[in-house]
């Protein structure tokens, strides 16, 4: 069938993508440098003033932040799936220092010196890192050009690391990088005690970043994926996947235990003693306001986020403690540490429900019968773009059916608002130019009860697209035009994914895609958390803090409510 919209990438943002892609072909290292001018000529909404003299104050933010601190000293980067692979090309990982970015999950090594070696999924995490880089590099040189004059030479040379940056040092960087003392404020707060190592660092030299793909094939890939799966198996000798019913869910690693086994909620004096010792005033505030009525904000949801600063500085005493009781209720915990890429997972077994413990929201009529179901949530912390229909494709090959697929995440909104939750019934995805079309389990009835702040809007259409910095207006305008305004990496791949799960073949190229005669739910849930077409205000301009608790656990409560109220009806059948 004939597509519902037209191909979007446009020329400048296509021969971006040829370009780094025909580079990565080269065995040897390639230079950031040669992509700079394709970066800003594709005009990306992510790097608006890419081509400018001014810092774009945004893009450095949001590249900082999905970079290790490394990043300052480091002139090499290296890709590829696994520790093995690094190895057999001669680089020993496995002995250099373990690094993380603030925002983005990617197992990374650092040597010490200048060689960086990260991760991968799939290609969108080419898609995603080689932007970043050039992003980063772009905006790094132009403050290099700003503080290498003798001006700025005299302000660097008076900085100390031992101390923060005072007001009048905040205001000389911005007047001197040409922007807002605000987009300083959030750059100061993004780099945080890095900022005078980065600052001396742009002063004493420009940045010229290479990258080497030691792997790519989509073979790699696989293996990778193959890996991780052998990690939960072995993991979770005690469960037999193949025998199993599997609800899988793709979210976030804190929401659904949460929700489930209620640890947080049965220590909220514990909790309110911690909030009031620690000083955390705002957060108090906002209690006794939830308290008094004068807020909408669930009280669940203000201890769970109590609950994440709690164990933030919790010995291991309380970790374990919390750890048994989880097993208690059938969660098991499944890191990543030691996979070939950092994708951590949690099994619940919904036959050891406590019905006591459970969040009161989970408390649907006959929730006892859950006691007699062998089935199981899978859920795991999102994966990055293709790295999603790998991933559950490989689920599906290793378990007894597919109950159910439920997606939560983020996305940038073209129409609604931030903290908005979006419920897409039309997807089309740029990896295999399908537009999907299927029925989302959820209406907006299911989730409007446990939104307190934001609206939800059912019957979106959404684009899954191959990485953040890859649009622009004209791309932007094509999807507005045809009523797409859910934009976001990992829906497409997931119904490419479940196409297969229905269909004798792999999924099809360019078509539109009917997912309607699927026997189980299909859920798809998107927080929104950024606005692109607000210039300059992008996913980097900061955090959804504690008021993200609202739609994430809005989305998280709809899911758990949907699966359990399956799960009972179908044991109400068994037993009749």
């Amino acid at each position: 069938m004939e597509r519902t919209v037209p191909r979007t990438e446009t020329d400048e943002i296509e021969l971006y993508i040829r370009t780094y892609y025909s580079l990565l072909r080269s065995s040897g290292e390639v230079s950031i440098d040669s992509l700079v001018e394709t970066h800003e000529g594709m005009d990306s909404l992510l790097h608006t003033n890419a081509a400018g003299p001014e810092v774009d104050a945004s893009a450095l933010i949001y590249s900082s932040l999905r970079l290790p601190p490394c990043i300052v000293n480091t002139r090499l980067i290296l890709l590829g799936q696994r520790a093995a692979v690094f190895e057999r090309w001669g680089y020993p990982v496995r002995g250099w220092k373990e690094v993380q970015a603030k925002a983005r999950r990617r197992r990374a090594y650092y040597d010490g010196d200048e060689t960086l070696a990260m991760t991968i999924a799939s290609r969108s995490d080419i898609d995603d890192i080689i932007p970043i880089l050039t992003a980063f590099q772009i905006e790094w040189n132009k403050l290099h050009r700003i503080l290498k004059t003798p001006q700025g030479r005299r302000f660097v040379a008076q900085l100390d690391e031992n101390r923060a940056l005072d007001e009048d040092e905040l205001a000389t960087l911005a007047a001197a990088a040409g922007v807002a003392l605000d987009d300083v404020l959030r750059l100061y707060t993004a780099w945080g005690a890095q900022t005078v190592p980065m600052l001396q660092a742009m002063a004493a030299a420009p940045k010229r970043f290479a990258v080497r793909l030691l792997a790519g094939s989509l073979t790699d890939y696989r293996k990778a994926m193959r890996y991780w799966w052998v990690n939960v198996r072995d993991t979770t000798p005690d469960i037999d996947y193949d025998e199993r019913r599997v609800y899988f869910v793709s979210s976030n690693t804190h929401a659904l235990v949460n929700l489930w086994s209620g640890y947080a909620l049965r220590r909220s004096d514990l909790l309110l003693d911690y909030i009031r010792s620690a000083g955390h005033e705002d957060l108090l505030r906002e209690y006794q306001d939830i308290q008094a009525k004068q807020v909408p904000s669930s009280e669940e949801n203000f201890f769970y986020y109590a609950m994440k600063k709690y164990l933030q500085s919790a010995g291991p005493d309380v970790k374990r403690e919390r750890a048994a009781e989880e097993q208690s209720v059938g969660i098991r915990r499944i890191s990543s540490e030691g996979g070939s890429f950092e994708l951590d997972a949690q099994t619940i077994l919904l036959g050891q429900v406590n019905t006591d413990w459970i969040d009161p929201r989970l408390c649907l009529p006959d929730i006892e019968l859950l006691s007699k179901s062998d089935a199981l949530i899978l859920n795991v912390d999102y994966p990055l773009g293709l790295g999603a229909y790998e991933l559950l494709t490989r689920i599906a090959e290793n378990v007894g059916a597919i109950a159910g697929v439920y997606i939560m995440g983020k996305a940038a909104t073209l129409n609604a608002r931030i903290g908005d939750i979006m419920l897409p019934t039309v997807v089309h995805d740029e990896h295999s130019l399908n537009t999907y079309l299927f029925n989302n389990c959820f209406t907006a009835n299911d989730v409007s009860p446990y939104l307190a702040y934001g609206t939800v809007l059912d019957n979106q259409k959404s684009v899954s697209v191959r990485g953040t910095f890859l649009q622009n207006d004209r791309y932007m305008s094509v999807f507005y035009r045809e009523g797409y305004t859910d934009i976001e990496m990992e829906a497409g791949p997931y119904l490419s994914a479940v196409y297969e799960l229905i269909r004798p073949k792999r999924h099809p190229y360019n078509e539109i895609v009917s997912l309607h005669p699927a026997e189980f739910d299909i859920g798809i849930l998107h927080y929104a958390s950024d606005k692109p077409l607000s210039k300059g205000k992008n996913l980097g301009a900061g955090s959804l803090s504690y008021r993200g608790m609202d739609p994430t656990y809005a989305a998280a409560v709809a899911i758990l409510r949907r699966i359990i109220a399956q799960e009972i009806n179908l044991i109400r059948q068994r037993t009749t």
